[in-house]
């Protein structure tokens, strides 16, 4: 399961054309942290978000196999059709997904450096809820 939700997390942040993707960005090490230290319910989303990301080619293209088996150019126009779909719960449906490969992305060191950003330190521990 982790490595089709991280397959969804790189269509949804691909390469860009000077700046990485998420796939860059050790998808795997995020994915197992954010299911160690998120609440089950956010990881249960995010699963869920996943499986709807990947049968919804059937949805924008008309076309009945998972994202995952499309081409690159395929799985580009899938993920742009559901971003700019008309309907507010297509759109939800994938947000958990486009958070976490944000958060991949963002709290990379090399993407940081690219934005003149230190990289982020060692997580201190000191607040947790439970």
């Amino acid at each position: 399961m982790m490595r089709l939700i991280a397959a969804s997390m790189a269509d949804l942040m691909p390469r860009g054309a000077d700046l990485p993707g998420c796939d860059d960005c050790n998808p795997r090490a995020f994915l197992l942290r954010l299911r160690r230290e998120s609440d089950p319910l956010f990881f249960a989303g995010l699963v869920l978000g996943t499986l709807f990301y990947q049968l919804a080619p059937l949805l924008t293209l008309w076309i009945p196999l998972p994202a995952v088996l499309l081409p690159r150019e395929l799985r580009e126009r899938h993920a742009q059709r559901l971003a700019a779909h008309p309907s507010y719960l297509v759109r939800q449906a994938v947000t958990l997904v486009r958070l976490s490969a944000g958060l991949c992305w963002g709290m990379d060191p090399a993407v940081r450096a690219r934005f003149g950003l230190a990289a982020y330190g060692p997580d201190p521990g000191t607040f947790r809820t439970s």
